[in-house]
């Protein structure tokens, strides 16, 4: 009898639901495909499905944030409501977002923590500190409060990272997915720059519908007489901002070749390797190929002396292959500081320490300066927090990668001993002393207003790199706990 009833429920009401749901989403979709064109509507269903994906796993939002800084960093919605959000932002609050309902879910538990924490936490105070005290000599705008709510939340993924990962398996996995995207991102780069310039310019025009800058968007290295070669630019727009991700990529990527346990297979990482190095070469930025080579030089003196032979031999082969002599006169000519950039560089340190002597302590802050004389925009890292936070906030920037690289090194006999983390390891902080070398000649590693998927991707990669440091010694430090257990407990017998 009551199986009688179920088979004889009236279905109609909830079939005419669904029908017209999928009525309702092919209409919507038609009226995309008719106002937007069917690219647009293709990318605009992708992308949801791809966020809603991103909603279910906190691997998948990790790598969906990745993603998007590896190949649409600028990327807003195409849609305005009153503020437009980038797809980055997007991105970066769905993992959060994730990763804050497992918590309250009972999904997550016993939260994983180190002593890089409290820094990180002191760094973000003295930036919002700065912030605010930059209010009292100029307005605050939306784009300014936004701007430093994302450097916040960047910020947040050191700490947050070290929590996620729990297993060495999850972040070799989250590696892994950096390299392959970066790479990704490098034959983008140079797949433009093989194409004519009208037929890339066109390419990348299309962009515009997702706050891109539409027209003259080819960039070319320029002297006071004339326009030189090319550079590749991939969807970063900015050829340094380009040379700068890819720098990272290819540190994390080098060990990887020579690896026992690599995270991908060894040939196909020193392929990716491979088309990271030529578009990081085409993008002609040339403090990310010095800090790329500090990189190397790092990664040889810890481990792999074998790499400082390759790198002698495509030392010898740029000085002599007709192709590169270009690169080489101009690389020469940026150390000797004769090109018209070098000159502009020195000319902003000059305008940025002067700006630092009058606001030694704290700095402007991220609103705008106080006088018309001053400005903010300088090619380096150092003097760009320093403007904005002074030497509180440069002091904080340096003991945030001193107590990186302090807690590493605490713990680097058991890296050592970790062969699944000792080489993912290697190349997080590789590519953490690249950032550190190509700070001095570029701000985009802390340039809040324009740089956020850069700035972004310098904090996965330190997250990454602490929470390797941490998993790597995480048994022997469980052991003493569990040993210092045991000596309290036996104590009171013994008494």
């Amino acid at each position: 009898m009551h199986r009688s009833l179920i088979y004889t429920q009236d279905h109609r009401p909830l079939a005419l639901l669904v029908g017209a749901a999928i009525g309702g989403l092919g209409g919507l979709l038609a009226l995309l495909v008719v106002v937007a064109g069917p690219v647009m509507a293709f990318g605009a269903v992708l992308g949801l499905a791809a966020g809603l994906y991103m909603l279910t796993s906190l691997h998948a939002a990790l790598v969906g944030m990745i993603a998007v800084i590896a190949l649409l960093p600028f990327a807003t919605f195409p849609f305005d409501l009153g503020v437009t959000p980038t797809l980055l932002d997007a991105a970066l609050g769905a993992f959060l977002l994730v990763y804050a309902v497992q918590w309250m879910s009972g999904r997550r538990r016993l939260l994983r923590t180190t002593p890089i924490t409290p820094v990180v936490l002191a760094f973000i105070g003295i930036m919002l500190f700065a912030f605010l005290m930059g209010l009292r000599h100029a307005p605050l705008t939306s784009r300014v409060l936004r701007n430093v709510i994302e450097m916040v939340l960047s910020l947040m993924l050191i700490p947050v990272l070290v929590d996620v990962m729990r297993d060495a398996r999850a972040l070799r996995r989250a590696v892994a997915a950096f390299i392959v995207l970066g790479a990704l991102a490098g034959a983008i780069g140079i797949g433009l720059w093989l194409l004519p310039d009208l037929t890339a310019e066109a390419m990348l025009n299309r962009l515009g519908r997702l706050g891109y800058p539409v027209g003259g968007v080819i960039r070319y290295r320029e002297t006071s007489a004339t326009l030189l070669n090319e550079r590749a630019i991939g969807t970063w727009i900015d050829p340094n901002a380009f040379g700068g991700f890819l720098m990272m990529v290819g540190a994390l990527a080098a060990p990887q070749v020579f690896s026992r346990q690599a995270v991908i297979d060894r040939r196909l990482a020193t392929l990716l390797l491979g088309v990271i190095g030529l578009a990081l070469f085409l993008t002609d930025s040339r403090g990310s190929m010095i800090a790329l080579g500090s990189a190397f030089v790092f990664i040889a003196a810890v481990r792999y002396r074998k790499l400082l032979l390759i790198m002698l031999l495509i030392a010898v082969l740029m000085l002599f292959m007709p192709f590169t002599q270009r690169y080489v006169e101009k690389f020469e000519a940026g150390i000797r500081g004769e090109d018209v950039e070098t000159q502009m560089r020195f000319g902003e340190y000059q305008d940025a320490l002067r700006l630092i002597g009058r606001y030694p302590i704290i700095g402007v802050g991220f609103s705008g300066t106080p006088a018309i004389d001053l400005y903010l925009g300088v090619a380096s890292t150092y003097l760009t927090i320093a403007s904005h936070a002074g030497i509180a906030g440069l002091a904080g920037y340096l003991l945030l990668y001193a107590s990186v690289f302090a807690y590493s090194r605490q713990r680097y006999a058991h890296i050592r001993r970790s062969a699944a983390l000792t080489d993912v390891w290697l190349g997080l902080a590789a590519a953490l002393v690249g950032v550190l070398v190509g700070g001095v000649f570029d701000h985009f590693y802390f340039k809040i207003d324009l740089f956020h998927a850069t700035m972004t991707a310098e904090w996965i990669v330190m997250g990454l790199m602490v929470a390797a440091a941490r998993l790597a010694a995480e048994p022997a430090e469980q052991r003493q706990i569990a040993s210092g257990r045991a000596s309290s407990t036996a104590r009171p017998d013994a008494l």
